[in-house]
């Protein structure tokens, strides 16, 4: 046999390829043709493309090229429409998957055949890599399940189905194949193809072979082209859904109802975020996608319910980076008659079933770290975890805020001009210090699953005040590998109480808006409408549900985008959200 011959093609060469290869075949006693599984249409030679670092196999040609490929294949769908087939079909009666072939099938040995009447087999998929040679060809199916291999004899094939095969099939194209099952020579369980029909005609070159789509940006804005390219990619989405599942059936097990709460609302309460506005034009007023599920989930409680959640999507008008999307997914609960040590036990008891439903264990690599998520988790004061990292006793401090800052700043060894001193600067009471101290020194360093409890008071205006500690509040944070996956308080129920505090809130985040305006550089007053800018209000409606009287609970809100950042070994939060937000492509 001739040697093996490597074609990748470019747009301008594949009517070339097509003529060649016949002539050839007359020729020679039927010369091998890899056509390689980027795409039929690539452009660069394979050593080029061995150097190259382009994301795409388009992108190591020319725009013109990409045209060119889309317009032969253009063609190709004409010309099919032509002969009477219409290559973008209604339905495929599927009989397996390629997954449940491989297993089905496991026994044939090498260069077995099946061939009862009942091995009839109908499947389909998207063609990934193709080979042909003389009268056989080879083709590479890959469906939601995984991969089997299409092969293909002139002999076998009804009426000019070959010639079809050959010049009208690309890499990319979705294809219906009926046949039986055998094992070839070589081990490779495959579909003896009796006919095939083209479902849906490719119009654009998947990307190349050797690179794969690499492009970040690409990535994230092509996400269908990145599932294509790299099949990893979709068993995150794969465990994303497993995850969820495994959160509701968990926390309906404990006897949890889910509900649904208003996206759009009058005001944006829950938390302390930058609203997305929207206006109503029937209604004539402005309203706000929510910032959190919470108070609407807590007026279930008034309403009569006792155990209730949702997961729901969120929406916050800030920052972008690895940690943080504007839309993001989290579950809220609550629970009637219970307090936030009941919340600390929920948190383990999700996060441990998620990582036994995925992983199978506790033990569990992030990033490079092994992160052990065996009960009971460390749990430990804010207070206690600061002293601890800088030797500060914030209990010293007496409420004096200016000890506070000068402490906490001599601690830091903070310059004159760094992000962190401008923040401790501008808090506005002890308990604020404490937090920005906490969030610089301690946070990073938790990397095992530790709950932070009893936070200040000022930071905390829904937490419930702690039954022995002045001045702080029944509230925690869980922490994994150094960020926050879960909030959750004692819920403050004395209506009085709330208001006060709500106001207190808005009185803070408005004089925060008035140093804008006087704010003297440009850059100072930018820098200050980003994060200040929008306008609080108070939920009325929120405090006149309390006044009918709130059982006491507690609640928590966990963020599973995090969680499955964490399961899944992701290291940014765009690679966990099937489509994230980006900026505008230049």
């Amino acid at each position: 046999m001739e040697a093996l011959k490597v074609w990748t093609l470019s747009s301008h060469s594949i009517k070339h390829f097509i003529n060649f290869t016949a002539a050839t075949t007359r020729r020679t006693r039927s010369p091998m043709v890899v056509i390689r599984c980027c795409s039929s249409t690539s452009s660069s030679s394979v050593r080029n493309k061995r150097r190259s670092s382009s994301s795409f196999s388009s992108s190591s040609s020319s725009t013109s090229d990409r045209d060119s490929i889309r317009a032969i294949r253009i063609k190709r769908v004409e010309e099919l429409r032509s002969k009477g087939y219409e290559p973008y079909a209604y339905r495929w009666e599927r009989t397996h998957t390629a997954n449940q072939l491989q297993v089905i099938y496991k026994h044939l040995g090498n260069g077995e055949v099946s061939n009862s009447e009942d091995d009839l087999v109908l499947v389909a998929g998207r063609i990934v890599a193709r080979r042909a040679f003389g009268k056989l060809a080879f083709l590479t199916l890959r469906d939601d399940s995984g991969t089997i291999q299409l092969y293909c004899e002139k002999e076998r094939l009804r009426n000019d189905q070959f010639e079809q095969l050959k010049t009208s099939v690309d890499i990319g194209d979705i294809l219906g194949a009926s046949g039986s099952m055998k094992r070839t020579e070589k081990g490779e369980l495959s579909v003896h193809v009796s006919s095939f029909a083209i479902l849906t005609k490719s119009l654009l070159p998947l990307p190349d072979k050797y690179h794969g789509l690499t492009d970040v940006d690409t990535r994230y804005r092509q996400r269908y082209v990145d599932m294509i390219a790299n099949p990893e990619v979709a068993d995150v989405f794969r465990m994303r859904a497993k995850i969820v599942s495994e959160i509701r059936k968990t926390v309906e097990s404990l006897g949890f109802i889910e509900v649904e709460t208003p996206v759009l609302q009058g005001a944006a309460g829950g938390a302390e975020a930058r609203p997305f506005v929207t206006y109503h034009n029937s209604l004539g007023r402005d309203l706000y996608l929510r910032i959190a599920t919470e108070l609407h989930l807590k007026k279930m409680l008034v309403g009569g319910f006792e155990k209730v959640y949702e997961i729901g999507r969120i929406f916050r008008n800030e920052g972008i980076s690895t940690r943080h999307n504007p839309e993001f997914t989290t579950i809220e609960m609550y629970e009637a008659y219970s307090d936030y040590q009941r919340m600390m036990d929920m948190a383990e008891e999700i996060i441990v079933q998620c990582a036994l439903a995925v992983h199978g264990n506790l033990t569990i690599d992030y990033q490079g770290m092994e992160i052990c998520l065996q009960r009971p988790w460390r749990r430990e004061t804010m207070h206690n975890l600061v002293k601890e990292a800088t030797g500060i006793d914030f209990n010293d401090m007496r409420g004096d805020i200016e000890i506070a800052k000068e402490v906490a700043l001599k601690a830091l060894g903070v310059g004159h001009d760094s992000k962190e001193k401008s923040s401790i600067e501008a808090c506005p009471s002890v308990g604020h210090v404490l937090n920005e101290v906490f969030e610089c020194v301690v946070e990073p360093t938790l990397q095992q699953p530790t709950f932070v409890l009893d936070y200040p008071i000022e930071i905390s205006p829904l937490a419930k005040p702690h039954r022995r500690h002045a001045g702080l509040t029944e509230r925690f944070e869980l922490f994994i590998c150094g960020r926050e996956l879960a909030n959750a308080f004692s819920e403050l129920t004395d209506p009085m109480d709330q208001r006060e505090r709500l106001e207190e809130q808005i009185r803070q985040h408005n004089s925060k808006r008035a140093a804008i305006s006087q704010a003297h550089s440009v850059e100072e007053r930018r820098k200050r409408k980003d994060d200040d800018s929008y306008e609080v209000t108070l939920d009325e409606d929120f405090i006149t549900a309390l006044e009918y009287g709130m059982p006491p609970a507690s609640g928590m809100g966990l963020g599973i985008d995090r969680l499955v950042m964490l399961l899944t070994n992701s290291a940014s939060i765009r690679d966990v959200i099937a489509f994230p937000v980006l900026k505008l492509q230049q």
